[in-house]
């Protein structure tokens, strides 16, 4: 039986994976500008999707080969390894790019963000696990006005492994003193998806132009549980939910 309901955040409540994806671009063209192109990074963004950052540097990095540009900026950031000096030049750019709250504001998931108010309103427990650093974690939700939605919530900070390792998903049961198989995940991202399976908990995937074709190229989930349009979300979760109540498979 379903007890709690466990939300990703950047790219399942917010577009927040998009301004990711713009920042690492705008980072990649400043380190080599007339090397790459941002259409080129956003692109090749979608392969690494729902994953660390410290994955995400260093991917685009090794692929669009900036690491001796990357190196080069290591003292001004006080780092030892050149993607963390990448790492640093992307963060810089992210935050001045979230600064302004109507950006975030603007980038809201709708149907999603509805779900989750529905859910705080029922016997579910909700909770949250994103692969955002804490500050940054809390910053997004102070201005989308959650600060106080979940009854947990569990950043990068908390963990010592990524998605898609299941670390965070298990750390989110304990803490909730919930059962892994009562627990319900909405997803985004293979990565995410991944961890929660791994877990032992039942997941729905919510897609988005970042990762909609991940999904259509690999089995990840049972095509019941993936949601290409987001209107149609809580009819999948009310569909999920009797499955489970049943005893059925949901993989």
């Amino acid at each position: 039986m379903i007890k709690a309901v466990i939300f990703d955040l950047d790219g399942t409540l917010v577009q927040t994976e998009k301004l990711k994806a713009i920042s690492y671009a705008r980072a990649a063209v400043k380190l080599c500008p007339d090397g790459v192109k941002e259409e080129e990074i956003i692109d090749a963004f979608r392969e690494v999707v729902g994953r660390s950052r410290q994955e995400v540097s260093q991917y685009l990095m090794e692929r669009f080969l900036l690491e001796g540009q990357a190196a080069s900026r290591m003292a001004e950031f006080g780092v030892s390894t050149p993607w963390e000096a990448f790492a640093q030049v992307r963060l810089k750019i992210y935050e001045e790019i979230v600064a302004n709250p109507d950006v975030l504001l603007s980038h809201q998931w709708p149907h999603n963000m509805a779900l989750l108010q529905q859910l705080r309103n029922s016997q579910l427990r909700v909770a949250l696990a994103t692969m955002s650093h804490g500050e940054q974690a809390r910053r997004v939700l102070e201005v989308l006005g959650l600060h106080d939605a979940f009854d947990f919530v569990a950043t990068r900070d908390d963990v010592e492994r990524p998605k898609p390792d299941p670390e965070i998903y298990l750390l989110i049961a304990r803490k909730l003193e919930i059962r892994r198989g009562d627990c319900l995940v909405i997803e985004h991202s293979p990565a995410g998806v991944q961890a929660a399976q791994a877990a032992g908990m039942a997941v729905i995937a919510v897609t988005t132009p970042f990762t909609h074709m991940a999904f259509r190229e690999r089995d990840l989930l049972d095509r019941r549980w993936v949601v290409d349009e987001p209107d149609r979300l809580p009819a999948a979760l009310c569909e999920c939910l009797e499955a489970l109540e049943t005893g059925a498979a949901v993989t």
